[in-house]
C-alpha cells in the first residue's frame, strides 16, 4: 500500500472519529507520512479527508486512536503548541492588517524580536514573490495575492508541518493550475512536510509524493501518483482518479494474477486480477480511454470485442470516441489525432482490443 514510516514524522494508528456516537466518520486510519513529503488526502465530499487534517491540526479530537508527531502522541496537544502552519480555501487573512501585518501576527505570537520578524516576513514574501505588496490590505488583492500571501503566512514561522485544507478551490482553472506547480516547487526548494486535502484528482496527481484515497472513513489506498494511476487496487479507486472504462460481468476462472470474465453480452475476455474475487463472484472490469485499441491495431489482442461508434469529440491533440461495448453506452477511446482513419465516423460500427496487461478485474462495488 506504499505506507512504509521510513523517515517518519506524523503517524495515525487506528484513529476513528464519530460526531454522534454512531456514525463514524473517520472508520479505522492508520497512515504514516515522512518527512519532507508532499502527501494527499484525495476523496469525495464526506469520505473523512478534513475531519483527518482537522484532527491532525488540534480542531478535532479523535474518538480512538492516536496521532503521532515526531514519536509523541499528540491528541490532547492544543492547536498553538503543534508548530504547524495552516492554509484554508477562505484565506484567513485579517482583513485590518496589511500583507506585512498578517505574516507578522504569527511571529509576534511567538514573542520574536523585532529585527527577526522583520527579515522573516521579508524573507517569506520574498518566496511568494510578493515584496512590492507589503503595504497593501487583502482587499486590494486578488484572489491569487491573497493564496500567495497566506502560503507565506503558514511557512514564515517556519513550521515543521504545512497543513492545507483545499486552498486553491475559490481560485479560476488557470490560476490554480499556476498555484499549484508554485506551491508544489516551494515544497521541493524547503523540504518542509506538506498535507493538502482536496477533492480534485488531477490537482493530487500534480502536486503529490503520495496520495491516500479516502471513500467512507477508510483509505483505499495509498501510493505514488503513478501507481494509483497504473496499478488501483479496487473499482473505487480505478474509477476516482483519472477517467475509466468499466464493464460488468462474472468470473468465470482465476489463476497466476489473471482470470477470465463473462460480460454482460456473453464475450468472455482475460484480465488482470484485482480484487475480483473466484469463480461465480461478480466483477468489474476496468481499462483506462488511452489503452484501449481500435481497429488496425487489435489484430493480435485476444479480447476483441464489437463496438459502435455514438459520438466523437475532436480535441486538439486526440480524439475522445465514444462508443457502445458489451452494453456499456459511454466506453470511451482516446484516440491520438495521427491515428484517427477516416473510417471512424458516428454510427461505423469497429473492433475494439482490451489488452489484459491493461484491463483488470475488480469486486464489483
Amino acid at each position: 500500500m506504499g505506507q512504509d514510516a521510513g523517515d517518519g514524522l506524523i503517524s495515525f494508528r487506528g484513529v476513528q472519529k464519530t460526531y454522534d456516537g454512531e456514525i463514524l466518520i473517520v472508520r479505522d486510519l492508520n497512515l504514516e507520512v515522512r518527512r519532507g513529503e508532499f502527501v494527499t488526502l484525495l476523496g469525495p465530499s464526506g469520505s473523512g479527508k478534513t475531519t483527518c487534517l482537522m484532527m491532525l491540526a488540534g480542531f478535532e479530537t479523535p474518538t480512538a486512536g492516536e496521532i503521532r508527531l515526531g514519536g509523541r502522541v499528540i491528541n490532547k496537544v492544543p492547536p498553538h503548541q503543534r508548530n504547524m502552519g495552516m492554509v484554508f480555501q477562505n484565506y484567513a487573512l485579517f482583513p485590518h492588517m496589511t500583507v506585512a501585518e498578517n505574516l507578522a501576527f504569527p511571529l509576534a505570537a511567538r514573542k520574536l524580536a523585532k529585527p527577526d520578524i522583520t527579515e522573516k516576513v521579508a524573507r517569506a514574501l520574498a518566496m511568494v514573490r510578493m515584496e512590492a505588496f507589503a503595504t497593501r490590505f487583502p482587499q486590494q488583492l486578488s484572489g491569487g495575492q491573497q493564496q500567495r500571501i497566506a502560503l507565506a503566512r503558514a511557512l514564515v514561522f517556519n513550521p515543521e508541518v504545512v497543513l492545507m485544507d483545499e486552498p486553491l478551490g475559490a481560485l479560476d482553472k488557470q490560476l490554480r493550475e499556476h498555484m499549484q506547480l508554485e506551491i508544489k516547487h516551494i515544497h521541493e526548494s524547503l523540504g518542509v512536510t506538506v498535507v493538502f486535502v482536496t477533492h480534485d484528482q488531477g490537482e493530487a496527481l500534480t502536486m503529490s509524493n503520495r496520495i491516500a484515497v479516502f471513500n467512507h472513513g477508510i483509505i483505499q489506498q495509498c501510493d505514488v501518483p503513478s501507481q494509483l494511476y497504473e496499478e488501483p487496487a479496487n473499482a473505487f479507486v480505478a474509477s476516482f482518479i483519472g477517467e475509466n472504462n468499466a464493464l460488468a460481468g462474472t468470473v468465470e476462472s482465476a489463476g497466476d494474477g489473471l482470470c477470465q470474465v463473462r460480460l454482460a453480452d456473453g464475450s468472455a475476455i482475460l484480465a488482470r486480477q484485482g480484487d475480483a474475487g473466484g469463480p461465480g463472484s461478480a466483477a468489474t472490469v476496468s481499462i483506462r480511454p488511452e489503452r484501449v485499441e481500435l481497429d488496425d491495431a487489435v489484430a493480435g489482442d485476444p479480447n476483441r470485442l464489437p463496438a459502435a461508434v455514438r459520438e466523437m469529440i475532436y480535441l486538439g491533440d486526440h480524439v475522445r470516441v465514444r462508443m457502445e461495448v458489451a452494453g456499456n453506452t459511454n466506453f470511451v477511446a482516446k484516440v491520438p489525432i495521427s491515428h484517427v482513419s477516416p473510417a471512424m465516423t458516428v454510427g461505423a460500427a469497429m473492433t475494439v482490443g482490451l489488452p489484459a496487461a491493461h484491463l483488470r478485474a475488480f469486486a464489483s462495488p
